[in-house]
C-alpha cells in the first residue's frame, strides 16, 4: 500500500519534460524503488524525471544486491565497498536488517573514498558531511541508506518528495513507475532501461568505468553531476 510515511524536500530540478523517456504519462505521480547503499548513476537517472519517489519499506531483503553495496573507482581499478549486516535473509524485513558492527566497515569505507577521491576536483566540498555520516552509530541498514540517500539529493540539489510505502504489493497502479528490483548489481543488459552511459572525467585511468556510485559522479563534476545524470537517461 503507497501510505505516506514521512517527507523531506530539497532544490528545485524541473525534469517534467523528460518524462516522455520512460514512456509514462505527464501525470505520473512518482516512482517506486528500493533503498541502495550510495546508489549508482542508474539509480538516480530512474528518480531522475520524477517528483515524488515511494521508497519500498515492506519488502524483505535481498542478499547479493546494492541494498548494501556501491563500487567506486580506485587507482588498482573498481572496489566493490559491502556494508556488513546481521543474519540477512530473504524472509527478513529490510527494515529489520542490522548492520553487524562488529566489524571495521565505516573506517575501510571512509579510507577507501579518502584514497580514490581526495584529488578529486570537488571532494573537499562534500567530504565533512559524508564523513559525519561514516562516524555515527548506525543500527539498521535502512535508516543508514535513507540518511545518504538525503544527503546525495541535497548535494544534487533536486527536489524530491520522499515517501515510504507502509505494505508491499507486487503491482503498484499505473499512476508509479514500479522500479522494484529493476536495477541490478552492474547489469547493464537490465539497467540500460534507465541508463545510457555518458562520459565524464574520472580519477583515475584514461577508460571511462560507467554506472559507478554516485559518489565518482558528484566528487568528479560537482554541481555539474545533474547536466551528466540529464545525458545519461535512456530515451
Amino acid at each position: 500500500m503507497l501510505v505516506q510515511y514521512e517527507i523531506h524536500l530539497f532544490g528545485a530540478i524541473n525534469a517534467s519534460s523528460i518524462l516522455e523517456k520512460y514512456h509514462v504519462g505527464q501525470l505520473s505521480q512518482g516512482i517506486r524503488i528500493e533503498l541502495h547503499y550510495l546508489p549508482s548513476l542508474t539509480y538516480f537517472t530512474a528518480l531522475l524525471p520524477f517528483d515524488t519517489v515511494w521508497l519500498e519499506a515492506a519488502e524483505h531483503y535481498g542478499k547479493q544486491s546494492y541494498r548494501n553495496r556501491c563500487y567506486v573507482l580506485t587507482a588498482n581499478g573498481i572496489d566493490r565497498l559491502t556494508v556488513p549486516v546481521r543474519n540477512g535473509t530473504h524472509k527478513q524485513s529490510i527494515r529489520d536488517v542490522q548492520i553487524d558492527d562488529r566489524q571495521a566497515w565505516t573506517d575501510r569505507h571512509w579510507r577507501c573514498l579518502v584514497t580514490a577521491y581526495s584529488k578529486a576536483p570537488f571532494f573537499e566540498y562534500y567530504a565533512d558531511e559524508l564523513e559525519a555520516v561514516f562516524r555515527r552509530k548506525w543500527v539498521f541498514l535502512f535508516d543508514l541508506n535513507l540518511e545518504l540517500l538525503t544527503l546525495c539529493l541535497k548535494w544534487l540539489r533536486w527536489q524530491k518528495t520522499l515517501l515510504m510505502t507502509k505494505s508491499f504489493e507486487k503491482q503498484v497502479g499505473s499512476e508509479v513507475l514500479d522500479a522494484h528490483g529493476q536495477i541490478a548489481d552492474r547489469d547493464p543488459t537490465q539497467n540500460g532501461r534507465f541508463y545510457r552511459p555518458v562520459s565524464y572525467q574520472q580519477n583515475f585511468g584514461n577508460v571511462f568505468v560507467p554506472d559507478l556510485s554516485i559518489l565518482d559522479l558528484i566528487f568528479c563534476q560537482g554541481t555539474a553531476a545533474t547536466d551528466v545524470l540529464k545525458q545519461s537517461l535512456n530515451s
